[in-house]
């Protein structure tokens, strides 16, 4: 979010307390009415006229003759008027509501009436709301948080245990991507011996699926009673969630071809007809980096090749990013060791049963819901940048 759009939005927040500062009384309409001078000049701070002009000026652009013959280009465009257009409704939004709050005001202070006063905290309790939201979206402007992206999961510690949890997690987040409305597609799924999987990669299309899901990439620790110990003992499982995002085709990322070892086998799991009587499935190693991906997802060879490519482009382009910021430790979550000091997150079902972010604080007794894709408060709380207290240290 541009930076003049957040401080629009911390003057638009004055507005939006006022019901804190000047509630249950009739007889404190003056005090609204005086106390809207902090929030008159907020207007200012936003540059809607430049951007306005600018909007206007791609406008002119795209009705320029030719402007369609560099197709990417044009695409580009287009997407930078869509980022401004979403700007500017945002901005009309709350400055509709605000210009609601100050009509109010004005009426109500003249019949000192309470109704319009209570009528007045609804409409503030509503911008707050709004307010809250535009802030979050900021925890969003990283340069591929409004990416698709690829999730991948592997079991870790635990044998049979923590490939049972992997398939546990691999539930949890398509389901927390149905919740979205975002698609998913499987492109590389490796049972595990007995049960559960041992690795699992899936494509997510959707608005903003990496900046969100870029959350929960770490080391995810389940304490159970396990399903598998005839004695019905207490087990630890670990497994591990790595993010990275869909990388566009405009963005070069130099692959050698022969940096490549290229192999092909049949696929595994459920199939039609193609998918499981012929060596379908590719799995491509990158010699250089030691970075393998595979896909098995769709009928011919040379489709999975191509998925498999542009995953391996991701991959590596993550990789670039990675040594480029010296944050390899931070943002390649999936790179430490899966077992006992390196989780983000723990669920635990037994004896008592909770699930704890141990980076935020954020916990809640219902691990059934957050095990059936109710990720919302987890996620948003480590976007919004919320640190655990000082006594959870």
């Amino acid at each position: 979010m541009p930076q003049d759009l957040r401080d629009g939005i911390k003057i638009v927040r004055v507005a939006a307390i006022f019901s804190k500062e000047f509630a249950c009384s009739g007889k404190r309409w003056q005090r609204w009415k005086s106390s809207q001078s902090a929030s008159t000049s907020f207007g200012g701070l936003f540059d809607i006229d430049r951007k306005r002009e600018d909007i206007q000026e791609i406008e002119s652009r795209v009705a320029v003759p030719g402007f369609w013959d560099d197709n990417e280009s044009a695409q580009a465009v287009l997407r930078e008027r869509m980022t401004l257009e979403k700007v500017l409704n945002l901005w009309d939004s709350l400055a509709r509501q605000l210009d609601d709050i100050r009509a109010l005001i004005e009426l109500g202070s003249e019949v000192d009436d309470e109704a319009s006063l209570h009528e007045c905290h609804d409409l503030n309790a509503a911008l707050e709301k709004e307010v809250a939201a535009a802030e979050f979206q900021r925890m969003l402007s990283g340069p591929h948080d409004r990416s698709c992206c690829y999730l991948s999961i592997n079991s870790g510690a635990g044998g049979t245990e923590s490939q049972d949890w992997a398939e546990m997690l691999l539930r949890m987040y398509l389901r927390y991507c149905e919740r979205k409305g975002w698609r998913t597609d499987i492109t590389e799924y490796q049972p595990g011996d007995v049960a559960g999987i041992k690795c699992c990669t899936f494509a997510v299309s959707g608005e903003y699926a990496y900046g969100y899901l870029r959350a929960e990439a770490g080391i995810h620790r389940l304490v159970r009673i396990s399903p598998f110990d005839s004695s019905a003992r207490r087990h630890t499982s670990f497994a591990s969630v790595f993010a990275f995002p869909e990388i566009a085709d405009d963005i070069d990322v130099k692959i050698v071809e022969s940096d490549l070892r290229i192999d092909t086998y049949r696929s595994s799991g459920a199939g039609g007809q193609h998918v499981n009587t012929t060596d379908s499935a590719v799995r491509i190693t990158h010699i250089p980096t030691g970075i393998v991906v595979a896909c098995q997802s769709e009928r011919s060879q040379h489709m999975n090749k191509a998925s498999a490519m542009k995953v391996l482009r991701s991959k590596l382009y993550e990789k670039e990013l990675q040594e480029r910021e010296s944050q390899a430790a931070e943002l390649s979550a999936d790179k430490k060791e899966i077992g006992w000091g390196s989780q983000i997150r723990s669920y635990v079902l037994h004896p008592y049963r909770m699930v704890k972010d141990l980076r935020t604080g954020v916990e809640t007794g219902n691990p059934d819901a957050v095990l059936d894709g109710d990720l919302e408060d987890f996620i948003v709380a480590f976007l919004m940048g919320v640190r655990r207290s000082v006594a959870d240290e």
